[in-house]
């Protein structure tokens, strides 16, 4: 056990220091996340007539936590890993005694610890230009939301990493996940709550992964209707899909990057 902390703060701490190496690149990436500011603001003028059953204060308060569910869950493991493969670079990682995949996680965790600083910054000039979206979400709530952010991060890693895994077939894994993020951008609550969705629609889009990965978390956070039991069973069964198609694509494609002489 002592031998598995000593790794995994070794890896975390390099990856970190990296990741710190350019602080204003960070920034970016921090403001390259506001599209659900912006779509704040077309939301609560489009709430003032009360169509919807929201007021402007609640889609003031769902999409600064859709913000804040991007900047926990976002991931760019497919484009590392498929340059990885194309360059030939994971072959000296296959020598090491650990599966590749931590070096992404690690990876990943530390680049959360180094961003929340400057989202946090953003959260705080949010409230200070509009104090009337400011609320304190109770104790139960903030750990339902924890909870299912994680959850949400590990399910978008391990879909983006199950597209990764293509790349040992073809030079561009990324496309399909491109291809994907339409949908995920679409259906997932990020362009709208999945309350203003015509009921339809709705309860088709409840049985795909999509809405688990912000809409879910986003609606503990902020209070609105929402099935905790079936959400977080949901999500979970969505990660062990997709973690057995990744083990049987990750199998194969090995294979054949063998073969590939790399």
């Amino acid at each position: 056990m002592q031998r598995i902390i000593k790794k995994t703060f070794t890896f975390l701490s390099v990856y970190y220091a990296y990741m710190v190496e350019y602080r204003a690149e960070l920034i970016l990436w921090v403001l390259s996340g506001s599209l659900p500011i912006i779509l704040m603001g077309v939301w609560t003028q489009t709430a003032q007539g009360g169509k919807f059953g929201l007021t402007p204060v609640d889609f003031a308060r769902y999409f600064l936590a859709v913000f804040l569910v991007r900047q926990f869950t976002v991931t760019w493991v497919v484009w590392e890993f498929e340059r990885e493969v194309v360059e030939g670079k994971l072959s000296p990682k296959l020598l090491q005694p650990i599966d590749p995949v931590w070096h992404h996680v690690a990876s990943h965790l530390s680049e959360r610890v180094a961003r929340m600083p400057f989202a946090l910054g953003l959260v705080g000039l949010f409230f200070f230009l509009y104090p009337q979206a400011f609320w304190v979400p109770n104790l139960a709530t903030l750990l339902l939301f924890s909870v299912a952010v994680v959850l949400a991060f590990v399910l978008r890693f391990i879909i983006q990493y199950t597209f990764a895994m293509f790349a040992f077939w073809t030079e561009r894994a990324s496309a399909i996940e491109n291809f994907w993020f339409l949908f995920y951008l679409f259906l997932s609550g990020m362009i709208a709550p999945l309350q203003v969705f015509p009921a339809p629609l709705r309860t088709f889009v409840l049985w795909t992964p999509f809405p688990y990965l912000i809409d879910f978390p986003v609606s503990l956070l902020v209070g609105l209707p929402v099935d905790i039991t079936r959400g977080f069973l949901s999500t979970v069964g969505w990660i062990l899909v997709f973690l057995g198609l990744n083990r049987i694509l990750w199998r194969a494609g090995l294979k054949r990057y063998s073969g590939m002489g790399a």
